[in-house]
């Protein structure tokens, strides 16, 4: 059977400015012309059309469905390495999205929009050596507490979700924060000096049934539960004042994200509650 550029252009669903256009390309070629010199086309050429127009679509290049249509190489070989092509756009595209994000939120000024910009764009070695760096500061040169700095490391997978990307910016704005660092530096000494070892676990396991059984912070049954710490006020509120820091239990927030872990539990509520008790 013979088709004209109208007949294929009506079968396919494309315009005949678009038959054309691949005609005079090579990619379908003509099998003949009539007798007013108008091309003709055979069955041939209309599945090569349909096969040029569903490639098209998938946004390959005149050059490699050239290379299909002329069995210089296979449908499979071209569509895996164009998948990995927009593997890699499409990382570009997430880590731009996350950017503009972080940007748009924060309401950013030209230089923050810089910075936020290279934290994202971090190779794997450069944000182990920011973490590290971090982490170094805070915790200082103590090898016990190798276990703690792991547990506070981040790992971005090399294929980050969009939440993931978005965090990982928020967090490693975080590292830089002196006053965070400093915050995290007194909570170690304060575990060196022997407060801190434990005491979030009985602060939960002491304030929690009398936060459900709503107890009153400054009554005398709110006094005794203090009391039972076994820690003079002025050091619980010392205590208080760095782990109750927000930022503190954001970077964990942010750190779950990062690392497909559960979130975090919150001791906002228990930590109001006993700061209200000890100031009592």
């Amino acid at each position: 059977m013979r088709y004209s550029i109208g007949d294929l252009a009506r079968r396919t669903g494309l315009t005949t400015k678009a038959v054309r256009f691949y005609s005079d390309r090579g990619l379908v070629p003509p099998s003949g012309r009539n007798a007013a010199g108008h091309r003709q086309y055979d069955d041939a050429a209309l599945a090569r059309l349909g096969l040029v127009r569903t490639l098209r679509e998938l946004g390959l290049g005149l050059a490699a469905i050239r290379r299909i249509v002329d069995g210089e190489a296979t449908v499979a070989d071209v569509a895996a390495k164009h998948a990995e092509a927009l593997e890699a756009e499409i990382r570009v595209l997430r880590l731009r999205h996350a950017v503009l994000t972080a940007v748009a939120g924060r309401g950013s000024t030209p230089e923050e929009t810089r910075l936020v910009h290279e934290l994202a764009r971090l190779s794997a070695a450069e944000r182990r050596r920011l973490i590290d760096g971090f982490l170094a500061e805070a915790l200082g040169d103590r090898p016990e507490l190798a276990g703690v700095a792991r547990t506070l490391t981040p790992e971005l997978p090399e294929d980050p979700s969009p939440g993931q990307l978005d965090a990982w910016i928020e967090l490693a704005e975080l590292t830089r924060d002196t006053q965070f660092r400093a915050v995290l530096r007194r909570l170690v000494d304060q575990h060196e000096g022997g407060l801190r070892r434990g005491l979030a676990a009985e602060v939960r396991d002491a304030v929690s049934p009398a936060l459900a059984a709503g107890v009153d912070p400054g009554s005398p049954e709110a006094a005794s539960i203090v009391d039972g710490l076994g820690r003079a006020r002025g050091e619980l509120r010392t205590w208080l004042g760095d782990v109750h820091d927000p930022r503190r239990e954001r970077y964990l927030e942010l750190l779950a994200v990062i690392n497909g872990w559960a979130a975090p539990e919150s001791l906002a509520p228990v930590l109001d509650w006993l700061t209200a008790a000890t100031a009592a």
